[in-house]
């Protein structure tokens, strides 16, 4: 008895200190008239975003230039997006001979870069324990 007593008291008591997590929301617009599939790529810091080491990836469809999906579980922190839409089913952004895409892409915060894509700062989301939405636009 007195073994489950001192259970409960340490749970009790850590239950404080768990990590807590929340969802963030996504919905982007703009996208291509027909079916398409958006690939979206979630970064927790500038040198992640920087050495393209994602998070989490999420592959929805887009309907009608429109899609939304979720990343669940998240702890407190600033997060970016990238995403792009695949019109051609090839699983990659498409970039003519210069280098620039010719298929639909967005970050959030509808982040714009100089000569390149945005900064991690420029991108970033704040998400605290509350669930967030976050809405951006392809372009």
């Amino acid at each position: 008895m007195k073994l489950i007593q001192t259970f409960l008291l340490l749970a009790a008591v850590a239950m404080p200190f768990a990590a807590s997590a929340a969802d963030l929301q996504v919905t982007v617009v703009d996208g291509p008239p027909v079916p398409a599939t958006l690939y979206l790529a979630l970064f927790d810091s500038a040198e992640a975003m920087a050495n393209n080491q994602a998070l989490a990836l999420q592959k929805v469809e887009l309907r009608d230039g429109a899609a939304q999906t979720v990343f669940t579980g998240l702890p407190a922190g600033r997060y970016a997006i990238k995403s792009f839409a695949d019109e051609n089913g090839n699983a990659r952004l498409d970039t003519n001979i210069v280098g620039l895409p010719t298929e639909r892409y967005g970050f959030s915060n509808n982040a714009r870069g100089r000569m390149g894509p945005p900064s991690f700062d420029a991108a970033a989301v704040p998400l605290d324990a509350d669930s967030a939405s976050i809405s951006f636009r392809l372009r």
